[in-house]
């Protein structure tokens, strides 16, 4: 498995579309994480790679206290703010990338949680470090969409949101291989999250499934900032070609729905839950 080294270009210019581009969780993500690992409002959360604070801010009510960890200090910037808009008080934040934690000196954490962040680790490493971040029956979550889950039927007047021809758009501008900050896209490691969790002192962990929300409709500007909130295709990539990409972008939405509103089905939310033993 190669080392991933931190790229602050990776994400450059993405923050202030990130919560409103991408899909939400499941709405019964508390719920379904508060049964599996019987929280009750008590415990320090550490939410890693956290962005704009999506995880940390959705479980803040499990918790006694949640940590924002992030080495983007413009995604940091945003998670203050969403930190604040939700009353959260009991909160800290700390610009640090994942590989830094365990040397920080951190008080004994409940649960770490990788939103969607743990492939652009060094995975072994990071996973053994939390490890023993964690008191004892703590546990690691790692939180993803699984698109592959039985969808729901799609909400009428909706049309489905274009990826493979948005896909196709970006690489017309930036090249048939497209990149993550200074490495391409597609170099991050493939291997799936549990059989790198077996080969670490947690052992294998077990996967649970929380309920993906059905009804999300998104218009043009969001299917857009949903586009620039991603790593291949951070507004710094385009350089002064950007607003040319939007403007072909928002033409491409408003030929494939009449009607403005497009479905997003970003699948189940799958949790892999390995715990400290």
């Amino acid at each position: 498995m190669a080392t991933v080294e931190y790229d602050p270009t990776q994400f450059r210019g993405a923050a202030p579309y990130y919560l409103r581009g991408r899909p939400p969780y499941s709405a019964e993500l508390a719920a379904v994480l508060a049964k599996e690992l019987h929280l009750d409002g008590s415990g320090r959360l550490l939410d890693v790679g956290c962005g704009p604070g999506t995880v940390g801010v959705q479980l803040a009510p499990l918790f006694e206290h949640v940590t924002f960890a992030e080495p983007d200090p413009d995604m940091l910037a945003e998670a203050r703010t969403h930190a604040s808009a939700a009353g959260l008080t009991a909160v800290d934040f700390l610009e640090t990338t994942a590989e830094s934690l365990g040397g920080l000196g951190l008080n004994p954490i409940r649960v770490v949680t990788f939103g969607q962040s743990f492939h652009r680790t060094d995975r072994l490493l990071v996973a053994e470090a939390v490890y023993d971040l964690l008191e004892p029956g703590g546990s690691m979550v790692l939180i993803v969409h699984d698109p592959s889950r039985p969808a729901p039927p799609q909400p009428a007047n909706t049309s489905l949101i274009p990826h493979r021809e948005i896909h196709c758009l970006v690489r017309a501008f930036l090249g048939a291989e497209l990149r993550s900050g200074a490495r391409l896209a597609s170099s991050y490691d493939a291997e799936r999250f549990e059989e790198t969790i077996a080969r670490t002192r947690f052992g294998r962990p077990r996967i649970v499934f929380a309920k993906g929300q059905p009804h999300i409709v998104r218009d043009a500007d969001s299917v857009i900032a949903d586009c620039l909130s991603k790593s291949f295709a951070a507004p710094h990539l385009f350089g002064p070609r950007l607003a040319e990409f939007v403007g072909e972008l928002r033409t491409l939405l408003e030929q494939r729905s009449p009607s403005g509103r497009f479905w997003d089905w970003p699948g189940d939310t799958e949790v892999i839950i390995a715990t400290r033993r």
